[in-house]
């Protein structure tokens, strides 16, 4: 199989879809690697890197889109790359479709099968390939919410750890899965007071055991979201249903009443948000204000520190892309784990979470493939 590695073109997007070692491991097995000229240059990788190892260099996206059987990048593609898929392909990559409907559509139209990192599972019910990057943007989080805290930022002007006889910050994390946990150890770590709170008394209960005293556990009503939204200054949101668009958590009319200079970090912007005046930005222009309250919405985080990032993902998606160059298709039929990442096929959506989102009829897999 041909597999095809095109460089990422997102605004401030430096990650790449597969690193020299993991294109080596598929030459290995008889496959073709080909890769557009300077895709690993923003992670410190050079084409003569990838060449040592048995890659092939296009000099132009279109190349690598016409001749590959098997697309891997790193973020949903732009509508300029959906244009270039084509009926019997497969693309893996992040996709987010919930929120992306015009991008879904153009999926459709070309007949591909695009399975997402971001929905496939495994046996322990989580989600391994989105696992790295959540890591990441949890722990970048706090970071970014430090910064934005800094008067010069818009935010209030506080140090999360305070100093000696001055209180430190207060934290509020929304969400205590992969995304709340990480944020939660980087608040803790910079001597914060960290509140999270979520749904889950076992999610509750096993952060209790692990942190104690030192963390204060909250079940996750409207009325409890509020009282600490209004009493934090620094609030991450880490919520995420696997496939769906993010519930809005914390509304337009909390603003008015909350701390002035206060920020709110959405990690949950790639799947719209979990903030009701959240809207996606770059890392460029990473914030905006809106009643005294300064929003962090990066749609993606994880592309500021791209090398960290790029060895994350890869480790965890080589398996599954070994598997899908060794037997096309087949690989879903054979691991309902992978087939859980697949999103749209031949022109249909085949993700319940996806087509619930979107109001679009899902479309079971089996359906049109039979191995």
């Amino acid at each position: 199989m041909i597999v095809g590695i095109p460089k990422e073109v997102k605004i401030h997007e430096s990650r790449v879809g597969l690193v020299p070692a993991a294109v080596a491991e598929l030459v290995d097995r008889g496959h073709e690697v080909l890769v557009e000229t300077n895709a690993g240059v923003g992670v410190g990788i050079a084409d003569a890197d990838y060449e040592r190892v048995g890659a092939t260099i296009a000099q132009k996206p279109e190349q690598v889109f016409e001749k590959a059987d098997l697309i891997v990048k790193v973020k949903d593609p732009l509508k300029s790359e959906c244009k270039m898929l084509r009926k019997g392909q497969i693309l893996f990559t992040y996709l987010h479709l919930a929120a992306l409907p015009e991008e879904t559509e153009l999926l459709q139209k070309s007949g591909c099968a695009a399975i997402a990192y971001e929905t496939v599972t495994d046996d322990k019910g989580g989600l391994p390939l989105l696992s790295p990057m959540s890591e990441v943007a949890g722990r970048m989080s706090i970071q970014a919410g430090a910064h934005a805290l800094e008067k010069v930022r818009g935010g209030r002007g506080i140090l999360l750890g305070g100093v000696p006889g001055v209180p430190s910050g207060d934290v509020m994390v929304l969400g205590g899965g992969v995304v709340g946990t990480n944020a939660i150890r980087m608040a803790m770590g910079l001597e914060a007071n960290v509140t999270v709170l979520d749904k889950s008394l076992d999610r509750l209960r096993q952060l209790n055991q692990q942190y104690g005293s030192r963390l204060k556990t909250i079940y996750a009503t409207k009325d409890s979201i509020r009282e600490h939204v209004l009493n934090s200054s620094l609030i991450i949101g880490a919520i995420l249903i696997p496939g769906a668009a993010a519930t809005k958590l914390v509304t337009r009319d909390m603003l008015k009443d909350m701390r002035t200079g206060a920020v709110m970090v959405d990690v949950a912007i790639d799947q719209g948000g979990c903030f009701e005046t959240s809207k996606p930005t770059t890392h460029e222009a990473p914030t905006y204000v809106i009643d005294d309250v300064v929003h962090y919405c990066v749609t993606n985080m994880p592309g500021a520190v791209p090398r960290t990032s790029t060895l994350a993902l890869g480790n965890a998606t080589l398996p599954f892309i070994i598997a899908l160059a060794d037997k096309g298709l087949n690989a879903l039929l054979e691991d309902k784990h992978l087939l859980n990442g697949l999103n749209v096929y031949d022109g249909h959506i085949t993700c319940p979470a996806v087509a619930k989102a979107l109001n679009k009829e899902c479309v079971a897999f089996s359906k049109f493939f039979h191995g």
